[in-house]
């Protein structure tokens, strides 16, 4: 296969890329096609990396209004909501909502994908569900699946249980989230379990870390420490972290030599962040977003996820990662315009090593796996402007997605 005149990563070259056997292989501003080779026209858009989304919901995804409208806005509505909802989940009902949305993702370029899954549920109903989607999308999508318990280890009766069957049956990645324990004493221990799940299963972990406005919310320095001691680094992700929008100067400076020392992940989301943080506050109003750019300027991995689809934290979601990054940008000021071309890099390459995808899996270079999408763009700073369409997807040298290019006309 060959793909004619694209730009690959915001490059001002026109380029033909030659796909063989699954993998690039050629890159050169005019390559003969063999004898009955596919050619697909790139349009002059732009080739990346297929879009990441390191943090989304899918057992929740879908549900908003079901059965109440989260009308406050808050995190812990949400949670209230939710836990109503779960009382009627069955394994066909999370089947069909995240088959849906899985495939609404692909449509907008997203290859890869880590959903965090509510396990605390004796019945473990949602994980049953996704861990069958998880097989049936892996011809278009890689999904990760994180055991994640909504309302606690410690909180929540035989929570560790839970966290160790969730384990034991399959789920990928270990989760947490500390500051909604009863205490902060539960919390730290909350870490200290989960980590050590992870490790004796040779799991990655990724935590719903310090997701509230309380700058006394400091489970993040725990959860970094015990990456740096135990070793696991960047196998260990933080989400959230939104607590870190309220720490003082002071104490931020202290931790980021933790955060260097530790190697460990971050994950901000921005739409759901933005929409749930401040909730308590009159003015002045925090942005109830972490410190994005001032990871990312100290050379921390931080990614952009979406979080929530239409569900009982957030009325919207279209599975589009344009969406999060735009916000993102905004919300974090990083809006310079060196900056905005380089954002692509928060849901491809940011996200891939979130996902801990080794980097000879991932990426546009010779040899690597045939993996990537065409948006409808130059390159991405008009991509973001102009909300280009995903042209094509492409995974493993086949094409699994074709938008053909709107047309519009106007009578003046």
């Amino acid at each position: 296969m060959i793909i004619h005149d694209v730009h690959i990563e915001n490059a001002s070259e026109h380029m033909d890329v030659r796909i063989e056997k699954g993998t690039f292989q050629q890159f050169a501003p005019a390559i003969e096609p063999h004898e009955g080779e596919e050619v697909i026209d790139g349009q002059g858009g732009v080739l990346i990396p297929p879009f990441v989304d390191p943090h989304v919901h899918l057992d929740a995804a879908l549900t908003a209004g079901d059965p109440e409208w989260n009308e406050t806005g808050t995190l812990f509505d949400g949670i209230r909501i939710w836990y109503e909802r779960k009382k009627t989940l069955t394994v066909q009902d999370v089947k069909d909502r995240a088959l849906h949305t899985l495939r609404m993702m692909a449509r907008n370029g997203i290859q890869y994908v880590r959903s965090h899954v509510d396990v605390t549920d004796p019945g473990l109903t949602a994980l049953h569900a996704l861990l069958e989607v998880r097989e049936q999308v892996a011809p278009f999508m890689t999904l990760q699946l994180v055991a994640f318990p909504q309302e606690g280890i410690l909180s929540f009766p035989h929570g560790k249980e839970l966290m160790e069957e969730a384990v034991k049956e399959g789920a990928d990645v270990v989760g947490g989230i500390p500051h909604y324990e009863f205490t902060s004493e539960y919390g730290r221990e909350s870490l200290r379990f989960l980590m050590d799940l992870a490790q004796r299963n040779d799991r990655l972990v990724d935590v719903h870390c310090d997701e509230i406005d309380d700058p006394a919310s400091r489970n993040l320095e725990t959860l970094a420490t015990l990456a740096y001691e135990s070793g696991m680094a960047d196998r260990v992700t933080a989400s959230h972290t939104t607590a870190m929008g309220s720490y003082n100067d002071a104490y931020a400076y202290k931790l980021f030599r933790l955060l260097r020392m530790s190697g460990i992940n971050f994950v901000s989301n921005p739409l759901v962040n933005m929409h749930l943080g401040g909730r308590f506050d009159t003015y002045p109003k925090r942005r109830g977003l972490t410190r994005v750019k001032e990871l990312n300027e100290a050379g921390i991995n931080v990614a952009f996820g979406e979080d929530d689809i239409q569900d009982p934290w957030s009325p919207l979601g279209a599975g589009n990662m344009l969406d999060v990054v735009r916000m993102g940008l905004y919300a974090a000021q990083i809006m310079g315009y060196r900056q905005i071309m380089d954002a692509y890099r928060f849901v491809t390459y940011n996200g891939a090593a979130t996902l801990h995808i080794a980097p000879e899996d991932y990426g546009i270079a010779v040899d690597k796996p045939a993996n990537g999408v065409v948006l409808n763009a130059p390159n991405f700073y008009h991509a973001l402007n102009e909300n280009a369409e995903t042209l094509y997807s492409i995974r493993g040298g086949k094409v699994i997605v074709r938008t053909k290019a709107k047309e519009t006309s106007t009578a003046f």
